[in-house]
């Protein structure tokens, strides 16, 4: 009994320190990485988490009851973060819903605007044609005698068509300075409706945007142009129209460069963008240059190099996913898939299981004329490597004699300079099965250029 009462105080004391241990290994992480004050932030989180699976393993009686506490303390923060998320969309979708009725203002105003204009050019049209009928009638009157009189030109009188070019002039110029106004004000809904509204765009053109970005920067930070293009696309697509490229590129390296995956995933999935296979560049960049947001990227550049087009980047971003057969069933469906496309794909992923599912798919249909045309095309264009590898998957399903004798399309030359080149190379094996097939044909077969490989091998 005395030794049992003696194990208590131990243990408690031993529970101590582990706690004791546990608290300064809080402190001093929070202490390192600058979130020590109390409140929300992501650092705190990963610290308190981490001391609570170090909690965990220790207490081993507890721990299925402390590991449903900890799953339900992550679910509960999960949810606040989705919360967090929403309310930032939201807001931005309130504000789009608020700016509506100053848009409806800027409507009316640019339509009397346009009234006016209208009626400028309705009366200028009306002294042109009457100067037009006095030329006439001047030239029906018969002149007495050779020589006609000189018409005096007022050099202070101005051209009526010029009037319109001077009041297109100072409207742009009007616009510009709104927009400069509310945009330092940091109106920005209002900025990026006077901007849509501006004569032919001329406030979204690449000139603005550059002077835009010069304006815009507050201590090293793009947010206020971040929330600036956030509400002009907001607004582009109230007014039924998308972004145009100059406003999409520069919204996407903005929300990038404040590391707003988030919100580039949000335009993206909305389609709110003008996409083009520079858009899809730009993320798939910022996913290698961002390791772990590498999934989300390669989904959302998928998307862009879908609608715009760029199928072999397409297939890319598949296989960069881990989904080979996917991008395989994928590159059956473009009729366009070129030779080059395939070598791109190979260049940039080098998968053994990428060469699998194609020689699979390729023994049942060759891609191209023949598959000995496709392999000749591999071998003889600095990717032997591929061609090789392709030729091997073929061998090991036993499916390179079937594939032989019913190419149609390759001559007996054409397998010989396979073999050849596959002798060179080091494949050795791979070189006498293709000639025992041809020469099991009863076909004329010249292996000189294979004897004297052979002999060649054998003196090195």
């Amino acid at each position: 009994m005395e030794g049992q009462q003696r194990n208590p105080p131990f243990l408690l004391e031993k529970d101590r320190r582990f706690l004791e241990s546990i608290r300064g290994n809080i402190l001093t992480e929070t202490e390192k990485v600058g979130c020590a004050e109390p409140g929300p932030s992501e650092e705190r989180y990963i610290i308190y988490s981490n001391a609570f699976d170090k909690i965990i393993e220790y207490v081993s009686a507890y721990k299925n009851i402390l590991t449903s506490i900890k799953q339900e303390y992550e679910a509960f923060i999960t949810s606040i973060k989705n919360g967090q998320r929403n309310v930032f969309f939201l807001r931005g979708r309130l504000k789009a819903l608020e700016s509506e009725s100053t848009a409806l203002l800027y409507y009316r105003k640019r339509a009397m605007e346009l009234e006016d204009k209208i009626k400028a050019i309705e009366k200028n049209s009306a002294k042109i044609e009457n100067e037009i009928i006095k030329i006439k009638n001047i030239g029906k009157v018969p002149s007495e005698t050779f020589g006609t009189q000189e018409k005096t030109v007022h050099p202070a009188k101005t051209i009526p068509a010029l009037d319109v070019p001077s009041k297109m002039a100072e409207d742009s110029l009007e616009y510009f300075e709104s927009f400069s106004e509310l945009f330092s004000s940091g109106q920005y809904d209002a900025a990026a409706t006077c901007a849509i509204n501006s004569p032919g765009e001329i406030l979204c053109n690449e000139e603005a945007l550059k002077n835009l970005k010069s304006l815009s920067c507050l201590e090293g930070r793009n947010l206020p142009l971040l929330k600036y293009f956030d509400s002009l696309i907001n607004a582009s697509t109230a007014a039924g129209r998308l972004p145009n490229l100059p406003v999409t590129l520069e919204a996407i390296k903005c929300a990038l460069s404040e590391k707003q995956l988030n919100l580039v995933n949000h335009w993206v999935t909305q389609q709110r963008l003008t996409f083009s296979e520079a858009v899809g560049d730009l993320i798939y960049d910022y996913g290698k240059e961002e390791p772990n947001t590498m999934l989300e990227c390669l989904a959302l550049a998928q998307a862009a190099y879908g609608h715009s087009g760029a199928y072999k980047k397409v297939a890319l971003c598949l296989c960069k996913q881990g989904r080979i057969a996917g991008a395989v069933d994928y590159i059956q469906q473009v009729e366009r898939f070129s030779l080059d496309d395939y070598f791109f794909l190979l260049d940039n992923c080098p998968s053994t299981a990428l060469i699998r599912c194609l020689s699979q798919q390729w023994i049942r249909k060759p891609p191209f004329s023949s598959m000995g045309a496709t392999i000749l095309s591999f071998i003889s264009a600095e990717h032997k490597k591929h061609g090789f590898q392709l030729l091997e998957e073929m061998n090991n399903k036993n499916a390179l004699e079937k594939i032989i004798l019913s190419d149609t399309v390759s001559t007996l030359e054409d397998w010989n300079k396979i073999a050849v080149t596959c002798a060179e190379n080091k494949h050795e094996k791979l070189s006498q099965k293709i000639v025992s097939v041809l020469t099991s044909q009863g076909g004329a077969f010249d292996n000189s250029r294979l004897e004297d490989e052979k002999d060649t091998r054998i003196m090195e």
